[in-house]
């Protein structure tokens, strides 16, 4: 399994391509519907994938952490993906994918991985309402393959956020600050995952900035044309009214170092600071993002750094 991982290097090119790579996996025959689903996580986020270690077990853990193994003297939590999606499933869970984004590592209980694929954002879509209403919006894009089956992007985040550091999350918005000094300040915001909205919505209200939003990068490209295009009908600099642009990396149709590079090479937008907000958190992911422009890098999810980011770009914006 060590193959899946080589060849980094090469991944690290698939910025701006609007390009990703693909871990493939599945976690058992699903009683309910009688299928086997195929899911997929961003390979930028496995650090291995590995013969499941004996687990402790530990006190007052979430229902769908199994406990904690030593990982090079490191305990990682362990959540088993099946027991998290409510799934009804029979399996020994031999696999285990250690992932690392947000700052953390955590192992995911998966009963088998499949291959790597490449894919174009562009062929990932939104999921439709029937597949978000059964999956309890646990999926943030799908692609058709060509053998038929579908693939299931995971929202590992909200797996990360509803499991080991929900709490933590919660408590770092206390710290966060009202913007003083600037009023009438305009964020425009785009990320696929319901949960990083909800936090970035949440970070801007209490900062008393006002926000919108898109759920990809493709339908914020879009928005973003229409803004540019009526600053243009009222002869107004598009900066004026439009104060920041904060993404995601990864998202269905386009991503963000797609969208990126669209704003940068737009000559409308210009004074504009696009800043990326990012579980693809490493000094790698940062470095990739600053070779399309982005202005500042701030990892996903802690609410008092985003907001201490989103003061000192807004306030500048007022020199500029």
């Amino acid at each position: 399994m060590s193959d899946l991982l080589s060849h980094v290097d090469a991944r690290t090119k698939l910025a701006g391509t609007n390009k990703l790579e693909i871990l493939m996996f599945t976690l058992g025959v699903d009683k309910g519907t009688g299928r086997r689903e195929t899911f997929g996580i961003n390979v930028f986020k496995v650090r291995e994938v590995l013969r499941t270690p004996p687990i402790t077990q530990a006190p007052d853990m979430p229902r769908a952490v199994e406990g904690m193994v030593s990982l090079r003297s490191t305990l990682v939590p362990v959540i088993n993906l099946a027991k998290f999606t409510g799934m009804s499933v029979e399996f020994k869970p031999e696999i285990m994918i250690v992932t690392e984004y947000n700052n953390h590592t955590q192992g995911f209980l998966v009963e088998s991985v499949d291959t790597i694929l490449r894919l174009d954002w562009s062929s990932m879509r939104v999921p439709p309402d029937l597949l978000n209403a059964r999956m309890g919006g646990l999926v943030t894009a799908v692609n058709e393959l060509p053998d038929g089956r579908l693939l299931m992007m995971m929202d590992v985040e909200r797996v990360l956020a509803d499991t080991a550091q929900g709490e933590v999350a919660d408590a770092s918005f206390k710290t966060v600050q009202p913007l003083v000094g600037v009023p009438n300040r305009h964020v425009f915001y785009v990320d696929d995952s319901s949960v990083a909205r909800k936090q970035i919505e949440r970070t801007l209200q209490i900062m008393g900035v006002q926000g919108s939003s898109a759920i990809n990068g493709r339908k914020a490209w879009e928005e973003l044309k229409k803004l540019a295009e009526y600053a243009e009908a009222i002869n107004t600099p598009l900066k004026n009214s439009l104060h920041l642009i904060l993404t995601d990396v990864e998202m269905p149709e386009m991503d963000g170092y797609m969208l990126t590079r669209k704003i940068k090479e737009d000559k409308r937008f210009a004074g504009i600071p696009v800043l990326m907000h990012s579980s693809l958190s490493s000094s790698a992911n940062q470095q990739l993002g600053k070779t399309m422009g982005v202005d500042e890098y701030v990892p996903k999810f802690e609410p008092n750094r985003l907001s201490e980011t989103l003061s000192r770009l807004l306030k500048a914006s007022i020199q500029s």
